[in-house]
């Protein structure tokens, strides 16, 4: 069934339109990943499916009653409120009453008072009145489900928790189509594998931009790309796209080729005179006129990005040495003794979840935070280019030229002079936007421009801090093919598997609890190590179990006939105790468990938690007389 139809719809900001009569068909169950350069209109095409944006012409069919969340680029602010307080906000006709019913919830635990009963009880009236006591398990349930904690401040959570945050918000409203603009920004490998997992779970149907192509590859069931104002549909993951795209630029250029060609040799006909006015050639006038605009109406692939790193003169053989280093951050060690050496031309790629403490090995490696304990020898002759992902070495109020050359028209790139602007268009900054301030550029765009300016700087030693966030996969394609041909040194932090596969020769993993692990090879390997070292994990703690019951069996006591017939009776009560469980969870499950009155409610939940209670009791008496008796 479809969801969203797209007919002829028009859409311009500027001179070249970014939906161009534009066709497109949502059915439902669909993940549809939308791919494209950046500034081609992906945010924009969501805004129109999501009703925040008015199409020039065309119609927007939406199937009744549809329901809509969407996921944006930008994380939600590091304020005072709390994550539930936050959630609400997504509903704003209900955030004030669910925001008193959970902080009275939590007040009434330590102050039973009648004042705050009696508060409570006109809440609960209220949420009663308003028919919206589900909104509430709704807002409990996802919170649980993304690991979050209710009370904690959105001042208190990391970027990627923020994120999380955001996506608890969209969740919320149980949408029939999710739509997740750049999802994987500010989150760990570890919590991107998750998302892929998790996300068919929690939405009927998703339309995501992504610049991780392996979470494409994963999570997509059609690609759909935007394109010079048309969007063109490939079935399948990112790379059936990848493998399709391929014959079909083959088959483009070959066609351009030929048009061209055509156009060429008929205007060379033209050009004679006398003969291409005679009254039989009209009809041979008039095709050429005809061609002559097809050609002035064609939309060109705007240039590929021409990415190149300036190298430095070499550095020495040693280019940092770590001796016994630890360091610490309020009691929590992040690095505990350890011992690592980076030599010239080594490719390395730093692992571990956000928090554990990527960003202060870097610091650590070039002398900027000293260890707790250890020494840090660095090698001579170094020339640094240190990509920041915090971006604080662009100016938003500067021009895209300006934070370039500082106000100059050319610039120095490998020892020769080179126009900013002609620098600026390798990068795919046109002359007019070259010329616009920074502040009023697409996350892209401003990545783009963070990478432009850092390579104007020679260096032999390269560390990028999460390079690809917002990049469009082109670009990213490029900039990873112009890493692989560094001479220099590399060090590389990147959620991007893909990306970290293809440009790092060895690993180095955090676990944010002092352990460091190094080896060599890239993301795949380091996987392929990790899930070995869990088997071995967990085949010695299955041994050690083993070995334990093994030595309680030996000294088990012989049950009692009583404790035998409880033992006998057991299985059958656990049983009886799950049907009721589950016969209740069903029915505060029904959609109009709620509109019953608030003391046939409160009976159920009670009764639930009890029945919760008696299980464990049984279930931890079973394992207590089944221990003894065999």
């Amino acid at each position: 069934m479809a969801l969203i139809q797209l007919d002829k719809v028009s859409l311009s900001f500027g001179l070249e339109p970014l939906l161009d009569e534009t066709n497109l068909t949502i059915q439902e169950g669909e993940r549809l990943c939308l791919i494209g350069r950046n500034g081609t209109g992906k945010t924009s095409l969501l805004s129109l499916l999501l009703g925040t944006l008015k199409a020039d012409s065309g119609e927007i069919r939406i199937r009744k009653n549809l329901k809509i969340s969407i996921l944006p680029q930008d994380l939600p602010e590091a304020t005072d409120d709390s994550i539930f307080d936050f959630i609400t906000q997504g509903m704003p006709e209900h955030a004030q009453i669910l925001s008193e019913y959970h902080q009275l919830s939590n007040l009434i635990i330590e102050d039973s008072s009648e004042s705050v009963m009696n508060r409570l009880a006109k809440v609960q009236n209220e949420l009663e009145a308003q028919n919206i006591w589900h909104l509430e398990a709704s807002i409990n349930f996802v919170i649980s489900r993304l690991g979050l904690d209710a009370d904690q401040l959105m001042s208190s959570l990391s970027g990627g928790n923020r994120r999380m945050v955001a996506l608890a918000q969209a969740l919320v409203h149980e949408p029939d189509l999710l739509l997740l603009d750049e999802p994987t920004n500010h989150l760990d490998i570890d919590r991107i594998e998750w998302l892929e997992q998790q996300l068919p779970q929690l939405a009927k149907s998703l339309i995501f931009i992504t610049h991780d192509r392996q979470f494409a590859d994963r999570l997509a069931t059609r690609i759909i790309e935007l394109d010079r104002g048309k969007i063109k549909s490939y079935p399948g993951n990112f790379r059936d796209y990848y493998k399709q795209k391929e014959h079909e630029e083959a088959a483009e250029e070959n066609e351009r080729a030929r048009f061209d060609k055509k156009l060429a040799r008929e205007e060379a006909w033209i050009r004679q005179g006398i003969k291409a006015r005679r009254t039989r050639n009209e009809g041979r006038v008039r095709a050429l006129q005809d061609l002559r605009q097809q050609r002035k109406s064609r939309r060109n692939k705007v240039g590929k990005s021409s990415i190149n790193i300036t190298e430095g003169n070499k550095s020495g053989k040693l280019v940092a040495e770590l001796t016994g280093i630890s360091k610490s951050f309020s009691a929590q060690p992040l690095i505990n003794n350890f011992d690592f050496r980076l030599m010239q031309g080594d490719r390395l790629g730093i692992l571990g979840s956000n928090g554990s403490g990527k960003s202060t090995l870097v610091k650590l490696i070039l002398g900027e935070l000293e260890p707790d304990t250890g020494t840090v020898k660095l090698g001579t002759k170094l020339e640094v280019a240190y990509f920041d992902q915090t971006r604080q070495t662009i100016d938003s109020d500067k021009t895209v030229a300006e934070n370039i050359a500082d106000g100059n028209d050319y610039i120095e790139i490998n020892g020769k002079p080179k126009h900013v602007l002609g620098y600026l268009q390798e990068f795919m900054f046109s002359p007019a936007r070259a010329r616009t301030p920074a502040k009023a550029l697409s996350g892209g765009e401003y990545s783009r421009l963070l990478i432009a300016k850092l390579l104007t700087k020679p260096s032999n030693l390269l560390i990028l801090d999460e390079p690809t966030n917002d990049l469009d996969m082109e670009t990213l394609e490029i900039l990873e093919a112009k890493i692989a041909d560094y001479k220099g040194t590399l060090i590389l932090i990147s959620h991007d598997r893909a990306f970290i596969d293809n440009t790092v020769t060895s690993i180095v993993h955090l676990d944010g609890n002092g352990s460091v692990t190094n080896l060599v090879g890239g993301y795949s390997d380091w996987l392929s190590y990790h899930k070995e070292h869990l088997i071995k994990q967990k085949t010695a703690d299955d041994e050690a179990k083993a070995k334990s019951k093994q030595q309680t069996t030996y000294n088990a006591k012989k049950l009692s006939y009583n404790e035998q017939r409880e033992l006998d009776q057991l299985p059958d009560q656990i049983t009886a105790l799950e049907e009721q469980l589950t016969s209740i969870q069903n029915l505060t499950q029904s959609p109009d468990f709620y509109q019953g009155t608030q003391e046939s409610i409160e009976a159920s939940f009670k009764e639930m938690t009890e029945l919760e209670s008696k299980l464990e009791v049984a279930f931890d008496r079973w394992e207590e007389l089944s221990s003894d008796g065999s």
